[in-house]
């Protein structure tokens, strides 16, 4: 019997809402502008509006529970009740206060119980930390860190899961909910117990998601989505063993529930054979990170195994071959039989923007290259028709994938002869600096006269409601260019002002210019295009427009030199210069895949290199080159990190190297785990590096210490995530632990990363407590 198309899935979707609905919602609820109520109704209509969507394009298998105020690992961490004795839960379903005191941090309990997000852990009006935050796999996306105790006890504390399923339901929404894997989940966490192996605590937690999807059962669900990440990462028995304990007790326990296990964001590599061994019903992979693992896996798969093909980019935003697809797929599909296969984007659309449609000012040629959630849906929707059989009925949508392939194959836009020629030029000398650090450092030191402990920021100051609202007015044309530089020059003035009253070392203008770290060079640089509304979530309320990456990069003109120059005028103090480094730019970019990234990244680097070389003819002496997102661009399997950290280094050298001994070179990296990349950073031989560390007590540190790391460190000394003002005595006791990891002589003293998202009357006293704990840490040393 014929069928008009192959299932087709979206393994999760954006959660945010075409115009930001979400963001709204949750700042104007955590400012006491809103109810909690409020809240929860707008996230009942954006999750109504998701279904209708989804199932208006085609999708026959939507899913539920991939909705999240904040992040799904958190939602985790609250529906087994894995709350740090910190946050003070008793018990019982967890509250939206606890969760985004977990999120967030908590200022203390008057505070936020004003806010209408009250936490009282201790009754003391110090607040509680948010958790740590890291980088969810090598993505831009953030999770926070599950935290488990010696003795740890999980139990059923959120009924998240069945209620969305529940509530899809009363709307006539049939759907697949999606859980995040016991195993991953464990894997994901962290604990303060050195001793403690979180993978020990499966059997404990399994009980938990036992009694979620039983409950899911009795609400009607047959398929659940389970996503196990782990399995693309390095094998080990441990985890393979735990996996095979984790789905042979769900098939037990849970015998008339069908599982979806959903890998992503690589191969399954030697992995393969545990995965297909499971006993669950279907089982997706990601063809787009791993094309290669198609055969292997069709061929191997058991008998009555569905397979869910992940055939189309759910992290980058370029449209489809679909006749290239196809052609790929349908031996597959011959073989499996139209009954075993379900087609799915690679990973959760989460990844990507919403609509392409929303964007009414891109170039026609690269918007016809485009294709964002919604348009990748469609284009799901087309493979599946056309893997039924029905390829005369989409043959106007496959038509048009053809032309777009030729038109951006062929297109002039593309390809750049100059800056061929100067890849090309690339030699050692532009690798290097003219000396070692050691040579350097005594020069710089001389130059600078700095105190021990010098204190400074990342970069940017907070871009309050009159910085935005001055950006849009400027944009919209109610502003004059003259009047909004004027309007920048006076926020600059005010900024350097205020670094110098309260005693500040080495200053920055507060980038009040710039629209995005990453956003505001590429608007200046050739090869990128940007768009209006593609916006995609980073963490919680925090969303970026990663710029497009689709030609050959070069720098036209000086990008920061006056802005520079001009906050350089107001003081005597260093004035640090800000830029960009190319392999964050890469990373944060929706970049082109038809060339090697290695070499998009080397035409940045050259471009940045311009910048550095005129910046230093200005008189800069401070140039910081941030490259916040080194370590999140490393392939997940270690046998291709070596590849990828050699390119990624050679560019920081490229676009840092072209300066004297004497001008110093900052950088920063934000949520990095060093310990296994120490080499690569020690060979970007910068002078100074700052890091984040505060959430993990610096024990980031530890590496550099172990390394011998011998150039200088600013670990972050408070979260500029959280809305926290942490005392002097905390900032104190964080250097404390600071110089048990380094020398004196090698420490800075700096926030965690920039302070663009804070507001000014949460930044004004966290930097006047850190400036008075560096004072101390003089005075004590």
């Amino acid at each position: 019997m014929s069928i008009s198309s192959l299932p087709v899935a979206t393994l999760g979707t954006p959660r945010i809402g075409p115009r930001r609905e979400l963001k709204l919602a949750l700042e104007s609820f955590w400012s006491g502008k809103s109810s909690e109520r409020a809240l929860r109704e707008t996230a009942v209509g954006l999750r109504a509006a998701n279904w209708a969507r989804q199932k208006s394009l085609g999708v026959s298998v939507i899913p539920s529970n991939d909705f999240s105020f904040y992040d799904q690992v958190l939602d985790t961490s609250v529906m087994v009740g894995a709350i740090p004795e910190v946050y003070g839960w008793k018990g019982g379903d967890v509250s939206l206060a606890t969760y985004f005191a977990m999120a967030r941090g908590a200022q203390g309990s008057e505070h936020d119980e004003s806010c209408g997000h009250a936490h009282h852990a201790h009754g003391s009006s110090h607040g509680v930390p948010a958790q740590e935050m890291t980088k969810w796999f090598d993505t831009n996306y953030h999770y926070m860190v599950p935290e488990f105790s010696a003795g740890q006890i999980f139990k059923l504390s959120s009924s998240k899961a069945v209620d969305e399923y529940r509530e899809a339901k009363a709307l006539g929404y049939k759907t697949r909910p999606v859980l995040l894997g016991p195993v991953t989940f464990l894997r994901l966490g962290k604990s303060k117990d050195a001793a403690l192996n979180p993978l020990s605590l499966l059997p404990v937690l399994l009980p938990v998601y036992v009694k979620v999807l039983q409950q899911l059962v009795a609400e009607g669900c047959e398929w659940v989505q389970i996503d196990e990440p782990c399995l693309v990462l390095d094998a080990d028995r441990e985890t393979q063993g735990a996996l095979q304990m984790t789905y042979a007790l769900l098939a037990e326990m849970v015998p008339g529930l069908k599982i979806m296990l959903a890998s992503y964001f690589g191969s399954l590599g030697d992995n393969a054979d545990t995965a297909l061994s499971l006993p669950v019903a279907g089982l997706h992979i990601d063809l787009v990170r791993a094309p290669e693992q198609l055969d292997k896996i069709v061929s191997a798969a058991p008998k009555g195994m569905t397979l869910s093909l992940g055939a189309i980019d759910g992290r980058n935003i370029w449209r489809s071959n679909l006749s290239a697809l196809l052609k790929r797929l349908e031996p597959a599909v011959a073989k499996l039989g139209l009954d075993r296969v379900q087609i799915a984007p690679s990973c959760s659309l989460l990844h990507v923007p919403i609509d392409l449609e929303q964007e009414t000012s891109l170039d026609p040629d690269v918007k016809s290259w485009l294709a964002f959630s919604v348009q990748k849906i469609a284009e799901l929707a087309t493979l599946g028709t056309a893997l039924a059989g029905g390829r005369d009925k989409v043959a106007d949508a496959l038509a048009a994938s053809d032309a777009a392939a030729r038109s951006r194959e062929t297109s002039p836009k593309i390809h750049n002869a100059d800056v061929a020629k100067r890849m090309m030029a690339i030699d050692d000398a532009m690798r290097r600096r003219q000396n070692v650090f050691t040579k350097r450092s005594g020069l710089q030191r001389a130059r600078f006269g700095l105190p021990a402990f010098p204190t400074t920021t990342i970069g940017s100051f907070p871009q309050t409601t009159e910085v935005r609202n001055a950006r849009a007015a400027h944009g919209k044309g109610a502003m004059s260019d003259a009047q909004y530089e004027q309007f920048l020059k006076e926020e600059t003035a005010r900024a350097v002002r205020w670094q110098e009253e309260i005693g500040l070392d080495v200053l920055v203008h507060g980038e009040f210019e710039r629209n995005d770290m990453v956003q505001y060079f590429g608007e200046q640089l050739s090869g990128f295009t940007f768009t209006k509304h593609g916006w995609v979530q980073s963490y919680g309320s925090r969303y970026v427009r990663p710029p497009i990456l689709f030609g050959d990069v070069s720098r036209p003109k000086p990008m920061t030199v006056e802005w520079w120059r001009y906050a350089q005028s107001l003081t005597q103090k260093p004035m640090k210069a800000m830029l960009t480094g190319p392999v964050t730019i890469l990373n944060w970019s929706f970049v082109r895949d038809d060339i090697p990234r290695s070499e998009a990244c080397r035409q940045i680097a050259l471009a940045i290199r311009d910048e550095v070389t005129d910046l230093e003819k200005a008189g800069a002496k401070m140039i910081q080159i941030d490259e916040a997102a080194l370590r999140e661009g490393l392939p997940l399997r270690k046998s291709e990190w070596k590849t990828y950290l050699d390119w990624a280094v050679e560019s920081f050298r490229i676009c840092s190297t072209g300066v004297t001994d004497e001008t110093q070179i900052h950088t920063h990296m934000c949520y990095s785990e060093f310990n296994d990349i120490i080499d690569a950073i020690g060979a970007m031989d910068a002078d100074v590096i700052s890091i984040e560390t505060s959430r993990s007590k610096m024990e980031l540190l530890d590496a550099f210490k172990t390394y011998k790391y011998p150039n200088e460190i600013g670990p972050g000394v408070y979260d500029i995530h959280s809305p926290r003002v942490p005392e002097v005595s905390e900032m104190a006791e964080l250097l404390s632990l600071a110089r048990k990891r380094l020398t004196d002589s090698q420490l800075w003293i700096n926030p965690d990363c920039g302070l663009k998202t804070r507001k000014w009357e949460e930044v004004r006293p966290a930097l006047v407590n850190m400036v008075a704990a560096a004072r101390e840490m003089r005075h004590a040393s």
